[in-house]
C-alpha cells in the first residue's frame, strides 16, 4: 500500500475596489475583488499549494512565477488543472481535500457547494472528496476589517 502523503496549502490578498471576486473558481458579486499578479482566487492558490506539497512538486510560485508576465491576469481555474495534470502524471492521486476561506464579507455560505464542485472538476476528484468551509476572521486584523481574504487548504495525497 502506497504511504500517504499531506500538502498545507496558504494565500492572503488584499482587496481592492475594480478588480473581480473569484474565489475557488466561482465569480462572487462585490464590490471589491482580490489583488494579485493572476485572477487572485486565494482558495485555488490554497488548494493548488496543497495538492503540489502532498504530491512532492514543489509550490504554486515554482510551477507559475508571478514575476512571469504570461501568468498576468491568469485564469485560477486553469492552473488548478494545470497542476492536476501535473499530479497525475508524477503518479499521485490526491484522495482528500480540506479548504477553509477566511472573509470577514462577502457572506459565502451560498457559494461553497459551487466552489466544491469546481475545485473536484478542476483537479478530476469526485465532489465528495472535497470539503469546502467559511469562516470569518471575528473583527480581527487586516482579514476582519474586511481589507483581505485569506484561505488555508490541506491535501492527501497518494503514490
Amino acid at each position: 500500500m502506497a504511504t500517504p502523503r499531506v500538502g498545507l496549502g496558504y494565500d492572503i490578498h488584499r482587496l481592492a475596489a475594480g478588480r473581480r471576486l473569484v474565489l475557488g473558481g466561482v465569480a462572487i458579486e462585490h464590490p471589491t475583488g482580490l489583488v494579485g499578479h493572476s485572477d487572485g482566487d486565494v482558495l485555488l492558490h490554497a488548494v493548488m499549494d496543497a495538492v503540489l506539497g502532498a504530491s512532492g512538486l514543489g509550490d504554486l510560485g515554482s510551477q507559475f512565477p508571478s514575476d512571469d508576465p504570461k501568468y498576468a491576469g491568469a485564469d485560477s481555474a486553469e492552473l488548478l488543472r494545470r497542476v492536476g495534470s501535473k499530479v497525475r502524471e508524477a503518479g499521485y492521486t490526491v484522495v482528500s481535500l480540506d479548504a477553509t476561506v477566511i472573509a470577514q464579507e462577502p457572506r459565502l455560505g451560498a457559494h461553497l457547494d459551487a466552489m466544491r464542485s469546481a475545485i473536484a472538476r478542476g483537479l478530476e476528484l469526485a465532489p465528495q472528496g472535497v470539503s469546502v468551509k467559511a469562516k470569518t476572521n471575528d473583527g480581527v486584523g487586516a482579514i476582519g476589517a474586511g481589507d483581505a481574504i485569506a484561505a488555508i487548504a490541506v491535501a492527501l495525497a497518494t503514490k
